[in-house]
């Protein structure tokens, strides 16, 4: 059965008057994401020289205009060249250094316009381009063309920026370069925890020194970040608690606890590990694009993968009583749909601790519909099988609907509570996955060589022969149908047998769809029609 929704993130958020954006955080992640990877993949912005460079630009030409056609509190509609922007990013992720430049060089607080579309950042671009050419020498051009051969003077200040764009200039690959990053669903659910992540920071101020952010969290605070005026303002009320946030693994156990204290939820689900760097390669290649590659071959399905974790709780009445009759209970984790050999089980006694462990973490392709945890018993000494005892279900659609793509569901056994939340990440398409079996030798019609055919066809003898073989997909579907011409003439029984075909008279071709079996038999049939 589900989970009461008492201590859940939304209702919990909901009360909170405090906590209000003014920025579309959504909309903001997304772009952010798109810049980070675009500065990740500029490899000629993180030469030293072209970095000195760039702060110098950002500090003696930028900010000084910035702050000229500032006249509102509303920031004007215009965008600096890349490697100035991303100076005013970096900058901007320390937002009281910065506070502190812009007070003491133009007496406010310097900010960021809101653009978050394609067509309305390069009118954003090409306004601020025109702006700058009428106002800067020629010596100044709007974009950087700083000799990476050459040695230009730090200052102090360039030297403390130039840290900071050094700690940066991998955020993309280290933190977010999982393709499901950029999910509409998935940022709105990181909106929601990051809210979460807010109210626990402020309520729990005096209880902790630092907390640390998972991944989704850090994504949206960092975006936040980088629009300082509206960062200064969201946070006015939260008194400097949010300074307490830090990006350091030693508190990670801290921030778990105070978590699931306050929301009986894991702090870790998919998509949202703990915010550390990724030092080695993912558990597989997300060889993923934004569009479907195939616009061709109707008969490929689509293949869509995802992140799945499921943590686990055990609460027991009586711990000492329970130990024994744990021994023999255990959790299995099984697909709702294909892979029936997939069987993962954990005693239910490594969970008896009444904390949120994780059970399992995986990825999935979302054609298994979704996953079933069964409490199970085994039979004990002399027996080898198990009976079952339990059994909740989480089904993908389930979960893409669930807030922050998340579900929470218990199930009750004698003094036993076991409570499971399972969590996934949006799908998103991958690489296709084919596979090519051998089939039945064919003809030149392309049917299978068969007694079957022979006797359809009135006994006429069968012309040709072909090797043939199968292509399937990732879910076993027939594809294709590849086969090569080996052999000529008649099949007869006792007369004529065929004749091989040589090297450079040999065909091979390659017909898309199915088998066509024939009525009554599930392996004789003819090949799909040839496309023209």
């Amino acid at each position: 059965m589900s989970a009461s929704d008492e201590n859940s993130i939304s209702s919990i958020i909901r009360e909170d008057r405090t906590l209000r954006f003014s920025v579309d955080l959504v909309s903001a992640a997304r772009r952010n994401l798109s810049f980070l990877r675009l500065v990740s993949d500029s490899h000629w912005l993180h030469h030293k020289p072209t970095l000195l460079q760039s702060i110098r630009r950002y500090d003696k030409l930028w900010m000084p205009l910035i702050a000229d056609l500032t006249t509102t509190s509303k920031p004007p509609m215009i965008l600096p060249p890349l490697d100035i922007e991303w100076v005013w990013y970096c900058h901007t992720l320390n937002p009281g250094s910065y506070r502190q430049y812009c007070e003491s060089k133009f007496s406010k607080l310097i900010g960021k316009p809101a653009i978050f579309d394609e067509e309305n950042e390069e009118y954003a671009l090409n306004r601020c381009r025109e702006i700058w050419e009428n106002k800067f020498p020629i010596s100044e051009p709007f974009e950087n063309e700083a000799d990476i051969n050459l040695e230009y003077d730090a200052s102090v200040f360039s030297e403390e920026l130039l840290d900071q764009m050094w700690k940066q200039r991998d955020l993309h690959i280290r933190f977010f370069s999982e393709p499901y990053y950029s999910e509409m669903v998935y940022l709105v659910a990181a909106k929601e925890r990051y809210k979460a992540f807010l109210h626990m920071v402020h309520k729990f101020a005096d209880q902790s020194s630092f907390l640390a952010p998972t991944s989704d969290v850090l994504l949206m605070w960092i975006t936040h970040q980088s629009y300082p005026t509206v960062y200064a303002t969201d946070i006015k009320e939260l008194d400097g608690d949010v300074e307490k946030i830090i990006e350091q693994k030693e508190y990670i156990e801290k921030t778990k606890k105070l978590w699931e204290r306050t929301f009986d939820q894991p702090f870790e689900k998919a998509g949202a590990s703990i915010a550390q760097p990724i030092s080695n390669e993912p558990p597989f290649y997300w060889d993923v694009t934004n569009a479907d590659v195939n616009t061709i071959y109707k008969s490929m399905v689509p293949r869509f993968l995802f992140e799945v974790c499921i943590s686990v709780k055990v609460v027991t009445s009586n711990q000492k009583q329970m130990k024994k009759d744990l021994e023999r209970d255990f959790l299995r984790l099984r697909m709702v749909k294909g892979h029936r050999e997939l069987k993962m089980e954990k005693p239910v006694s490594d969970f008896s601790t009444e904390l949120w462990q994780k059970a399992w973490h995986l990825y999935s392709e979302f054609g298994t519909k979704g996953v079933i945890i069964e409490l199970r018993q085994s039979g004990g000494k002399f027996s080898t099988g198990s009976s079952l005892r339990e059994s909740l279900s989480f089904s993908w659609n389930e979960l893409l609907r669930a807030p922050s793509l998340t579900s929470v569901k218990k199930v009750d056994q004698r003094a036993m509570t076991i409570t499971t939340v399972a969590s996934i990440t949006p799908p998103v398409q991958g690489s296709y996955l084919l596979k090519c079996v051998p089939d039945r030798v064919t003809d030149d019609s392309g049917a299978m060589i068969s007694d079957v055919i022979l006797r359809m066809n009135q006994y006429r003898p069968q012309e040709g022969r072909w090797l043939s073989r199968t292509v399937l997909d990732h879910a076993g579907r027939e594809c294709f149908v590849v086969r090569i011409r080996v052999g000529g003439g008649f099949w007869r029984r006792g007369g004529e047998i065929p004749t091989a075909v040589k090297w450079e008279n040999r065909i091979i071709e390659i017909r898309e769809g199915s088998w066509s079996y024939v009525v009554g038999s599930s392996s004789i049939g003819t090949s799909p029609v040839q496309r023209k």
